[in-house]
């Protein structure tokens, strides 16, 4: 059976690279496909954007990004009828609260910080594959 995606919003290489690795080692049964800005997030997952769309199990959604930000991609996902009950995932290095209240304002499922130690990062991605892939049509 076909592994579930996942895809991860991140222009950062290195948290990119973190987070493949933190999937890999957390043993979450997972295809990770990347999208480095908000644009090419929505031409991905909004069918007006493209002829085929795709269909994540859930999203990883960083705020700080080059042309779209993350709360732009959020608002965009919730208003388009094919995207609106799509489980989105904040995850993200800001401290700030308007950021955290802001994103559930918009619409996302969960908002996580993006842990400073990588052991506690994994935990973290266990946790996430556990929630959000166990009522997965492909878990």
């Amino acid at each position: 059976m076909a592994k579930p995606v996942v895809l991860l919003v991140e222009d950062n290489p290195d948290d990119t690279f973190m987070t493949q690795r933190a999937f890999d080692l957390a043993h979450v049964p997972a295809t990770i496909i990347i999208a480095y800005d908000g644009t090419e997030a929505l031409h991905l997952l909004l069918p007006s954007r493209r002829d085929h769309q795709l269909h994540p199990a859930f999203v990883l959604l960083d705020l700080t990004l080059p042309d779209l930000n993350g709360q732009d991609v959020l608002r965009a996902l919730r208003a388009d009828p094919s995207t609106r009950s799509l489980p989105v995932i904040i995850l993200t290095a800001s401290l700030n609260d308007h950021d955290r209240m802001t994103s559930y304002d918009n619409g996302a499922n969960a908002f996580i910080r993006k842990p400073q130690v990588f052991q506690q990062f994994t935990a973290t991605v266990r946790q996430l594959g556990e929630t959000w892939l166990r009522d997965s049509e492909y878990a």
